[in-house]
Formats: structure tokens, sequence, C-alpha cells
């Protein structure tokens, strides 16, 4: 391991233990403070971008108090993840229930015995949906992409693995992802699929009113198997959560068809809680492919 990535993993590893034997109200002023020194100086560019893109204004336009509201709920969702193992996992369910609307399209497509693929932009805290199901339904299946060094990746599995997830590598695994995911649905499971296009396969939709690329597992993965495709979004309220589970998406026009419907109904849980979206990568074409 070089010692840029012994760093990494002894960091995470540094903060896993700080942040679990702080009390609650010190951990997250830290990861405020942190948040707030991130922002100074107008925050990391591809952010602002992002933000101006969702907003249609210029990043010059994106108010200084955006971009840090947006970096101060990515360390909350950082501080709250590092918390995770040590709260009441049935108490984190019940919260979440409470505020959630939409849940019971989950319930009627695992009650169809077809599985149910849950497809969540990075908003909030996503990992909140997963400890929903892991609770009221059975354990999520969760596609990870590797991280390096293979010990920080490691933490990550254990640490997911601990909210009764179960992981599969987005590479290195014993079979590719695609074919552990539709084995899983077809068993009548609930596997949860993010908005990155990670692989760089994915297919262009509008996203905004501008070209982007969005992954093809989860229409795919619907149309192979029948599972639901349900669209999720999550995000931070005042000393708690919110949830919003949308109706199956229409498996009529296939993957490309399906896909953008997924990206619209992104585009408006984002645009209904910008500064939750928590998207520090190109997204959209236009800067990805300027990206040397």
């Amino acid at each position: 391991m070089n010692p840029k990535d012994r760093a990494w993993d002894l960091s995470y590893a540094a903060g896993w233990k700080l942040v679990r034997v702080l009390p609650e109200r010190w951990a997250m002023h830290l990861f405020g403070v942190a948040a707030d020194c991130a922002a100074r100086g107008g925050g990391p560019e591809q952010l602002r971008r992002n933000l101006a893109r969702v907003l249609s204004i210029t990043p010059a336009q994106v108010s200084d108090d955006l971009v840090r509201a947006s970096l101060r709920s990515y360390a909350r969702y950082w501080c709250e993840a590092f918390r995770l193992p040590r709260m009441n996992p049935e108490q984190v369910a019940a919260d979440l229930e409470a505020s959630a609307a939409g849940l019971e399209h989950i319930h009627d497509a695992v009650a169809r015995g077809s599985g149910v693929v849950l497809a969540l932009p990075h908003s909030g805290n996503w990992d909140l949906a997963g400890v929903w199901v892991a609770r009221r339904i059975g354990p999520p299946v969760v596609v990870a992409e590797r991280l390096r060094p293979e010990s920080l990746f490691r933490r990550f599995v254990r640490f997911r693995e601990e909210l009764g997830f179960e992981i599969v590598p987005l590479t290195g695994g014993a079979q590719p992802p695609f074919e552990q995911l539709s084995r899983r649905l077809r068993e009548g499971r609930v596997g949860l699929l993010a908005e990155r296009d990670v692989t760089g396969a994915g297919v262009p939709v509008e996203f905004f009113g501008e070209r982007a690329r969005m992954p093809v597992g989860p229409a795919r993965l619907a149309l192979d198997t029948g599972a639901a495709l349900l669209p999720v979004h999550c995000w931070f309220a005042p000393g708690g959560w919110g949830c919003r589970v949308d109706p199956p998406i229409d498996a009529v026009g296939g993957v490309q068809r399906m896909t953008q419907a997924l990206a619209d109904r992104f585009a408006a849980g984002i645009a209904a809680h910008p500064a939750d979206w928590h998207m520090l990568q190109g997204v959209w074409a236009s800067d990805v492919d300027a990206v040397p």
C-alpha cells in the first residue's frame, strides 16, 4: 500500500472511531466546521457547476450560502454514516417511516414476489432507505464501487454489512454484479442502485435541460427480471429525514425511455432539495468530456 492510500485508510478509520465515541452534538459540530472550511473561497467548482444546472443559472450566480449548505448537508451524511452502527436500527426505521411518503409502493411490489429495484440519487442520507428495507423487508442488495485501497473498500463493506446490507462489488466479485443482482431480484429481494454512471456505459438522457449519461442497470434489471422499478428520493429535515417513494416506472419503451423517466423523477426531487444532492463529480456530458 502506497503512503497516499494508507493515509486515506487511516483517516477514515480514525473518523469512524472518533465519531462513534463523541456525543452526537459535538460530532455534528466538528463536521459542520469542516464543511464551512471547505466552502471558503467559493467551495468546490464542480459542485457549484452542478447546482447552477439545477437552478438554471450560471455558476457565478450560485450563492455562497447554498454551496455552504450543500457541503454541510454532505458533512451531515458522513457524520450520520459513521454513527449509524451505533444508532438503534429499529428507531431509525421507525423515524424514517413516520416522515416517508409512498412506502406502500415498496410493500405492494414485494407482495407480488417479483423483486424491487429502488433507484436513488445521492441525496440526503440514502443509507437510511437501506436500513428501513433491512428492518421491514429483509437484507437489501447494494452494489459497492471498489474503492482504493482495498482495506478502505473492506471497511465500507463491513460498515454496510453491519447495517444489514448484502454487498455486491462493482468489480472483482465472483460474478458480474448484474448476474448477482438478477438472481437476488428473482428471489423477490430488494436492490438499491444509485444514479452515477461509474462505468461510462450509461445511456444519454436529458437532465435539467442538458445531456447527461445515467446507468442502464436499474432499467435493465427491471426488464430482465420483472422487478418493479421505484424511484426514491431522500433529503434532510431539521432534526430528522424526509423520504419519498414514487410509483413504479412503466416498462413500456425499453431501457432508454425508462432511464429517462428515472432522470425526470430524480430531477424533480433534486430541484425540491438542491442543497441535499451530494454530487461533487461531473454528471453532464460537457463536464465529463472536458476531463482529460
